[in-house]
């Protein structure tokens, strides 16, 4: 079962694409409040774990704001996007190619915060525990680690696709601190380049049972003039879970972008 075609003639996503059944029968997200109704109360205050810690988990799909519609993470911004010259040359080299050269046309790693932005169309599952965060991400079925038991990045870790991902918590809102990349990745679908120096730094509050706010710090001095900030805005996707997602099996894209 799909949510929808994957392909990259204009779009690397769809997101138009509304969630399909999900391929469990009879599921019910647990410990949310309903209405009368049986409908989950989205505005219900936030959940808590039993630490009394905002309690993230769930599936959660992005809302279709302008960095998201664009597939674009300078969507917000006028004239003051703060990218090297280097680097918009090569986002708009990216763009006139259609994204052609995108990592996951060849069926690569998407990396973060491309990840999060696909969720429109590909939902992820956010697991909590006390020292550990799990994120599975339905598009290539990609798995993340964020550790929250004081572990340090090692000096010169072995650049990843997705980092090495630390955790602590400012009051109510969960802090993650990303390093460690490899520089293969591009940030968006409108091609803004990385480079192996990126950090990145999330921040996650979840405003009530319905909705989540991802703040992201892109730091980058190779490829950007001055760190940046773009907040994304997931809501929750209850009764459903995620779909397999396969890149290899018939893949019929890439043939026709080059």
């Amino acid at each position: 079962m799909t949510r929808g075609s994957f392909g990259f003639a204009t779009s690397i996503f769809c997101l138009t694409i509304t969630p399909a059944m999900a391929q469990w029968s009879n599921v019910r997200t647990r410990g949310v409040p309903r209405t009368g109704e049986g409908k989950v109360d989205m505005t219900a205050a936030t959940p808590r774990t039993s630490q009394g810690k905002p309690d993230l988990s769930g599936v959660w799909e992005a809302d279709r704001g302008k960095e998201v519609a664009n597939e674009d993470l300078s969507a917000g911004f006028k004239n003051d996007f703060p990218i090297q010259p280097w680097a918009e040359e090569l986002a708009k080299n990216r763009q006139a190619r259609d994204a052609a050269d995108i990592p996951t046309a060849s069926c690569l790693p998407a990396g973060i915060p491309l990840l999060t932005i696909s969720s429109a169309a590909y939902p992820l599952k956010i697991v909590q525990q006390p020292d550990l965060i799990v994120i599975l991400y339905e598009w290539f079925g990609e798995v993340r680690q964020v550790f929250l038991d004081g572990r340090s990045v090692p000096a010169n870790p072995n650049p990843t696709w997705l980092g090495y991902s630390t955790a602590r918590w400012d009051r109510d809102t969960l802090v993650v601190e990303t390093t460690g990349f490899n520089g293969k990745a591009w940030l968006d679908a409108a091609g803004h380049p990385a480079t192996e120096d990126l950090r990145i730094t999330e921040r996650y509050q979840r405003r009530d049972v319905g909705h989540l706010d991802v703040t992201l710090t892109i730091d980058d001095v190779k490829a950007y003039t001055r760190t940046w900030v773009v907040t994304l805005h997931l809501h929750l996707l209850p009764d459903t879970e995620l779909l397999e997602f396969v890149c290899n099996e018939n893949e019929r894209d890439l043939r026709h972008l080059n």
